[in-house]
């Protein structure tokens, strides 16, 4: 079963279960900002700069302990609800944000 993915005034669809990253990234969309591109963990949730705000349904539906353990460190903040695009797949139709900055974090939470 498909899905919808909104995202910088694009939809896209997807397949049930693919990776939030992968899947922007194959679209030709990126969950990356400026040099956040090039300079990235290419997907191990180590870096946080796929970081973005997600309505809708994602597995695993709270972080895990990498991502939960890189989202609590500078600039990002726990509490700001973010999850890291690389540590997500898809579970039904989506609506992200990502916000400025390199590391797309959300000010002041």
């Amino acid at each position: 079963m498909g899905y919808r993915i909104q995202f910088q005034g694009e939809t896209i669809e997807v397949e049930e279960g693919q990776g939030l990253r992968k899947a922007l990234l194959k679209a030709g969309l990126s969950p990356h900002n400026g040099q956040a591109e090039l300079l990235n963990c290419r997907g191990f949730g180590t870096c946080g700069t796929c970081a973005i705000e997600v309505e809708g349904p994602v597995e695993p539906p709270e972080p895990k302990n990498r991502e939960r353990l890189r989202m609590s460190f500078y600039p990002h903040d726990p509490s700001s609800g973010l999850r890291l695009a690389c540590q997500c797949r898809v579970k039904g139709d989506l609506k992200l944000t990502k916000h400025g900055g390199f590391w797309g974090e959300k000010l002041g939470c």
